[in-house]
């Protein structure tokens, strides 16, 4: 009688395909919203490069090349492409001379803003639908997720603070 009926791993599996499925949701609407925030094209490989200088300004390349798991040759060539459309530049480390730091310009932090807003837009809609007690569900849910990362998946502070905003009840 006290027998659980769920075979073991049910509930983590059926949880794994949600999130899956949330995941791809989540993924049309960044595009939507990356459209939407510029006519300047920004592959997803150089907006995790500006997410990464975003979080750490003044990176140098070989700090970015492990952030992203990617040769230096690789990271050189995303940045000189962000470099040419005015989203980030590279200056003289002032503490080694052989070292270049990356900083995002004031039109990449700006079309940075303006995406974060129309994501944020896009997710607001979405989370008005939901019962109060399904936000505060989701928003439990979350900070288990991101704990259970130990901290591998570091959020951009003002990112961090609007979605717990927008998932708490009105």
């Amino acid at each position: 009688m006290g027998v659980n009926p769920i075979p073991p791993g049910h509930n983590t599996r059926d949880t794994a395909q949600r999130a899956s499925e949330v995941i791809e949701l989540l993924e049309v609407l960044w595009e939507r919203g990356r459209n939407a925030a510029s006519t300047t094209p920004v592959s997803p490989s150089q907006l995790r490069v500006m997410y990464c200088v975003d979080r750490d300004e003044g990176m140098n390349l070989r700090a970015l090349g492990e952030a992203l798991g990617s040769a230096p040759s690789s990271v050189s060539r995303l940045c000189d492409r962000l470099e040419a459309i005015g989203f980030v530049e590279r200056s003289p480390s002032p503490t080694s001379r052989r070292e270049l730091e990356l900083r995002l310009t004031g039109r990449g932090r700006a079309y940075l803003t303006h995406l974060r807003e129309q994501r944020e837009e896009a997710l607001l809609g979405m989370l008005d639908g939901m019962r109060v007690r399904e936000r505060e569900a989701l928003l439990k849910g979350l900070r288990g997720f991101v704990d259970a990362t130990g901290g591998a998946l570091v959020p951009h502070p003002s990112a961090a603070g609007s979605a717990d905003a927008a998932l708490r009840p009105a």
